[in-house]
């Protein structure tokens, strides 16, 4: 049985400068994709993978969002409001702890979203996580199955998926923008701005960090000549 959390993270309160000139009036998050926003395919994915809560944090045009996610049935989504201070992605999450709990929880970037493979990606990530050995569990794509991604690769991981960091490696693996964290990490933490990449090094030098690479497709949406590509990986994706 999948131990795939019930509540989740979405990280939704970029400013999407790189967007431009797509976001001078939406907020990234609500860019369509293939008919649908970035926001709605990442929740989607939640809400087929039985999450039943998501808090979605708000920040640029963040009215736009809370609308546009009262609209929805599934998760139920609750709002942590960032539109008085930019938290960047560890600041946002330590001011939503107290929705989160104290269980494992799953984060995911509303800029990026994938196309399944035989079996859904999220239900593998649940399947793979182990508490007693894990801190963060993150899921990975391979860049020859990535689609948008331009920059380097972000982990190296060894026989029993622990990471590293890649350090410009081509043996590498990028960040698919989800993952399973305890939010034990966090303690101490202060709901001001700073990096989930602190978090990331520090699970990595207490061999606490883990990798699980997808079998599907990934995709991420960072320039406005991204959309366009996206498009035609969901229809490759749906014409399977």
């Amino acid at each position: 049985m999948s131990a795939l959390p019930r509540r989740a993270m979405v990280l939704a309160a970029g400013l999407g400068k790189r967007m431009r000139p797509l976001t001078d009036h939406t907020p990234k998050p609500l860019i369509e994709i293939a008919g649908k926003s970035l926001l709605d395919w990442g929740l989607d994915a939640l809400g087929s993978a039985g999450v039943e809560t998501a808090v979605v944090n708000t920040h640029y045009l963040g009215d736009q969002i809370v609308r546009h996610v009262a609209m929805r049935q599934r998760p139920a989504i609750t709002i942590s409001d960032e539109r008085d201070a930019l938290l960047d992605s560890a600041g946002g999450i330590v001011r939503a702890l107290p929705i989160l709990g104290h269980d494992p929880f799953l984060i995911l970037n509303a800029d990026t979203f994938w196309i399944d493979g035989p079996e859904p990606e999220l239900h593998r990530l649940g399947l793979a996580w182990n508490d007693a050995r894990m801190d963060i569990l993150v899921m990975l794509a391979h860049p020859d199955h990535a689609t948008g991604h331009s920059g380097s690769t972000d982990f190296l991981m060894d026989g029993e998926h622990r990471l590293s960091r890649a350090r410009g490696s081509t043996e590498g693996f990028i960040y698919a923008g989800v993952a399973i964290l305890h939010p034990r990490i966090f303690e101490g933490a202060v709901a001001e701005p700073h990096s989930l990449n602190l978090y990331f090094d520090r699970a990595i030098a207490a061999g606490r960090l883990f990798g699980l690479p997808m079998n599907g497709h990934w995709i991420t949406v960072g320039t406005p000549d991204a959309v366009a590509p996206a498009e035609a990986a969901v229809r490759r994706g749906a014409g399977r």
